[in-house]
């Protein structure tokens, strides 16, 4: 069987064994991209199903599968403006005072 072969089935029964033990099946497939170049695949490739990533990293004749539960998709997040309440009380007039009218303060005790 050839080295291409080998590792094909190495990355299947891994996915196998993986789908057993995990709820979130592997969607990656990561090598060292010397071996990536020796299988004459090519970054990017479906290997049994799974995308061919290069990951310096891990060492030669080595693999590893991701899935969701080792590395969750990195979700988009809508930027949103923060309105904050201000320092001090706003009066909002309701209308032009009047000279012989006492104006109305919420935070004085005498009403």
């Amino acid at each position: 069987m050839s080295a291409e072969g080998k590792n094909f089935e190495a990355i299947t029964k891994a996915k196998a064994q993986h789908n057993k033990s995990c709820p979130f099946p592997p969607h990656t497939v990561r090598m060292h991209p010397y071996e990536i170049e020796r299988m004459q695949w090519e970054e990017g490739d479906t290997i049994a199903g799974l995308l061919l990533e290069a990951d310096p990293k891990l060492g030669t004749g080595a693999f590893r599968l991701i899935c969701d539960g080792m590395e969750p998709p990195e979700l988009e997040l809508e930027e949103t403006d923060v309105i904050t309440a201000p320092a001090e009380p706003i009066y909002v007039p309701v209308g032009p005072a009047r000279e012989d009218e006492r104006t109305f303060d919420p935070l004085d005790p005498r009403g």
